[in-house]
């Protein structure tokens, strides 16, 4: 059963698979249509019981927490997989469960879980809906609207990248707001537009800290470069799957049946964007972290022009995809803005 306190109407259990015990969340009709939620780093299942409990009737909403988070079986993350190991989770969960055809949707690091889960099954899916993705060229380390890598090694992303204070407040569970990498701040600051307080925080909150802190899960380890800021992605734990060094979704373009896609994204999004608040070449041009090589070498990632390429070529192949923007919302805008968010996400698994 969940650790962490659910809505009325969520129900917890533990789902046997041949790869390992996965945690879900539900709600709605057992015989509705299956519509499964994937979360994205630093959260769990708990994200998304507001956006299920408001799916429409015949829907039967579905959140799993992946390895590593919430109560799902912690196994380790191997990086070299690119997240094909999540990949394979959501799998055997789906085949657990019997599901069939189903709708799948993603936040942030589940939007590149969701397009390698089409890629690896696309007949399975009646539609696709990506919030404030992920590129299709991972997080941190390239560069143009191709993905191209900055480095061979996969500089500069990977598990060096990220804020060592916070790493260390997330594994002492730190619930308060005296230091500004605290997890609280961090959830105010980056997961929603300020002022914006979600009313459930403690229980997002409580999502966050579920993540496993470690080499094996967050961030995972880091080996030396030759190249800024002189570290470069490891072989273990989650910052390093889904860099650029691993992982590449974007042979999405190419899969068939090409299932409808609707990308929504908040407008204000400090996470995802072409010059994300988290993508350490974003702050080595704003002077954040020292000896920046400079943006021919280097630049910000330009996540959405990124995205937004590969759904592009994506509809050129036959597929089709919409693009919406959530004002005045950040990377959450299905918990910041629920009636706009729902308004666009119901309209379009209704189509």
């Amino acid at each position: 059963m969940s650790s962490i306190p659910t809505m009325e109407g969520v129900t917890s259990q533990i789902v046997e698979t041949p790869r390992l015990k996965v945690h879900i969340l539900t709600a709605g009709a057992d015989d509705g249509v299956p519509v499964l939620f994937v979360h994205g780093n630093g959260s769990s299942a708990t994200f998304w019981e507001e956006t299920m409990v408001a799916l429409p009737a015949g829907c039967r909403g579905i959140a799993l927490d992946l390895r590593g988070y919430g109560d799902t079986e912690p196994l380790p993350v191997d990086a070299t997989l690119g997240l094909d190991d999540m990949v394979g989770d959501v799998l055997a969960l789906v085949d657990a469960l019997d599901l069939g055809t189903y709708h799948i949707v993603g936040h942030s690091m589940g939007g590149g879980i969701v397009m390698k889960v089409a890629i690896a099954r696309p007949e399975d899916l009646l539609s696709i809906t990506l919030v404030d993705t992920m590129s299709p060229y991972g997080y941190s380390g390239s560069k143009g609207a191709a993905g191209t890598p900055c480095y061979e090694d996969g500089a500069p992303a990977g598990a060096a990248s990220v804020n060592p204070d916070f790493v260390r407040l997330m594994g002492e569970k730190e619930r308060g707001v005296e230091n500004p990498a605290s997890p609280r701040n961090v959830l105010r600051q980056f997961y929603v537009k300020p002022p914006f307080v979600p009313a459930r925080e403690e229980e997002l909150l409580s999502s966050m800290l579920s993540l496993r802190v470690g080499e094996d899960w967050y961030p995972g380890d880091a080996l030396p470069s030759a190249h800024w800021p002189g570290a470069a992605p490891g072989t273990k734990g989650i910052v390093n799957a889904f860099s650029r060094k691993y992982f590449d979704a974007s042979a999405i373009v190419d899969i068939a049946p090409k299932p409808p896609v609707l990308w929504v994204r908040g407008a204000d999004d400090l996470v995802v964007s072409n010059a994300a608040m988290w993508d350490i070449a974003a702050l080595g041009a704003l002077g954040f972290v020292p000896g920046w090589p400079g943006a021919e070498e280097c630049p910000p990632q330009p996540m959405l022009d990124q995205t937004r390429a590969v759904l592009e070529a994506y509809q050129a192949n036959g597929g089709s995809y919409r693009e919406e923007v959530i004002a005045d919302a950040g990377h959450s805008p299905f918990i910041e803005k629920p009636e706009a968010f729902n308004a666009l996400f119901h309209a379009f698994l209704r189509s």
